[in-house]
């Protein structure tokens, strides 16, 4: 056969070309349906995060032990509740162990707004994790102190070496800070998640950190002067604790 004619059969011929088309269409498909999985993971996760969020806020707003004389104290085991309640609903994508839960108390005392104590779960740590929005201080301002807000007059703490930090323009981002209502207080959550995308780092998105807060203004008559802590006493899940 001669080349003319072979070429010409060849050019006629029809048998392979789904198989070609397939070919040349396979690494288009693969890319759009592995890119709108990675969308879809990623909005997914920002979703469960602010749910975990405003949980938490909301939970936090309602716990307490009635003392029977018309207010709530609030208690340490019920914070370890509420923050375990956080990690369970945050298990199917290891927020605790990927993440830093940041729970504060916001309190309005005779006008001055202060973050009177913090509680904390979640293994990562650094700059990224912990609070953006205010921490409870030692008198230094600099060195972050665990015991504010305990106020137990057993272990020398009370009111006035320990009563929180300041925060005179609330808690938030800047121009869209929450206060607390006068003689009240707000439970403010900020949650920072490290999200890995599911196809590979850098193909379509890299791993970055993911931040959510929300805040409840306190449901009842809460006594704020200090968390309680009766026997048997529960562990403080304190934020010098790195813990999944």
């Amino acid at each position: 056969m001669n080349p003319p004619r072979l070429l010409c059969r060849l050019a006629a011929d029809r048998s392979g070309a789904a198989l070609i088309e397939f070919a040349i269409g396979l690494p288009v498909l693969l890319t759009g349906g592995l890119w709108a999985a990675e969308l879809t993971n990623y909005a997914l996760t920002n979703q469960r995060l602010s749910q975990v969020a405003l949980a938490l806020a909301d939970n936090s707003s309602r716990v307490g032990l009635f003392n029977g004389t018309g207010t709530t104290q609030m208690r340490e085991v019920d914070l370890n509740d509420v923050l375990l309640a956080a990690k369970q609903q945050g298990a199917p994508f290891n927020l605790t162990a990927n993440g830093r839960i940041t729970l504060s108390s916001l309190e309005n005392s005779n006008g001055t707004q202060r973050i009177h104590w913090q509680r904390c779960i979640g293994a990562k740590s650094g700059v990224d994790y912990d609070s953006h929005y205010g921490k409870t201080l030692m008198p230094d301002g600099v060195t972050y102190d665990p015991r504010a807000g305990v106020n137990t007059a057993a272990t020398g703490d009370n009111s006035a070496s320990n009563p929180g930090t300041l925060a005179p323009n609330g808690m938030g981002e800047t121009g869209a800070q929450v206060n607390a209502p006068a003689n009240s207080g707000v439970m403010f959550v900020e949650i920072n998640y490290l999200y890995t995308p599911i196809v590979g780092n850098g193909w379509f998105a890299s791993p970055k950190v993911l931040r959510y807060i929300a805040s409840f203004v306190v449901r009842d008559n809460r006594d704020y002067g200090q968390v309680y802590n009766p026997a048997p006493a529960a562990s403080r899940s304190t934020c010098d604790l790195y813990a999944a």
